[in-house]
């Protein structure tokens, strides 16, 4: 598939997959971009992949803190006993920390390939908001 040229003066497969790992690149191609629509589109569910990646990591971090803290005083309530149930939650919460970076690194690595192939490709969710402001025609 042909996705011409991008604003950036790159082949729009390139401009379109170098926006997922360098999301630099994603904003300047969504602001200069005026009619490449591939382009637009990748640059769009990039930006709005990065939003995602910051909200998650956010609202995690504040459900970690408070849970933390209700783990910790149930635990010191509990006595001895309690030290297991604190352990448990570290452990479950130091998993998510792990397992959350890869599966956004895994994402961008996904979409980055996909772009470079010229294929309009939708991530679930920010994929239908990419395209309805980008004005794309996104294949599913």
């Amino acid at each position: 598939m042909d996705t011409g040229k991008s604003a950036l003066g790159l082949d729009g497969n390139v401009a379109a997959a170098l926006g997922y790992p360098i999301g630099i690149i994603a904003i300047i191609s969504l602001i200069i971009e005026k009619e490449n629509r591939f382009v637009r589109y990748h640059a769009l569910q990039s930006i709005l992949l990065f939003v995602l990646w910051f909200v998650v990591v956010i609202v995690l971090s504040i459900v970690n803190v408070v849970l933390g803290l209700i783990v910790g005083a149930a635990a010191s309530a509990a006595g001895s006993g309690g030290g297991i149930v604190s352990m448990l939650f570290g452990l479950i919460s130091l998993l998510i920390w792990l397992v959350l970076p890869l599966l956004f690194l895994a994402a961008l690595i996904f979409a980055a390939i996909k772009a470079y192939g010229g294929n309009w490709f939708k991530l679930p969710v920010i994929g239908n908001m990419a395209e309805k402001f980008a004005g794309g025609a996104a294949a599913a």
